[in-house]
């Protein structure tokens, strides 16, 4: 995969962690570029992230659900 192919967003806020182990973060981040630019999106990442960190998307269109207590 090609920079070209991937759309940087900005880590906006922290939320909390998910998945069966506490493995993931869901995080809100805003689109840097392309026809979303701007737009603030949740996603669930693995590994490290703090704000201000950038992640190379290569899909802006889906999105994390909410976390919901059992």
């Amino acid at each position: 995969m090609t920079d070209d192919q991937a759309t940087p967003a900005e880590v906006i806020e922290v939320l909390e962690r998910t998945g069966m182990h506490g493995e993931a973060v869901q995080v809100k981040c805003r689109i840097l570029r392309d026809n979303n630019k701007g737009r603030i999106i949740t996603r669930n990442v693995m590994g490290p992230v703090r704000e201000g960190d950038i992640l190379m998307l290569i899909d802006t269109s889906r999105e994390a659900k909410d976390i919901s207590a059992r």
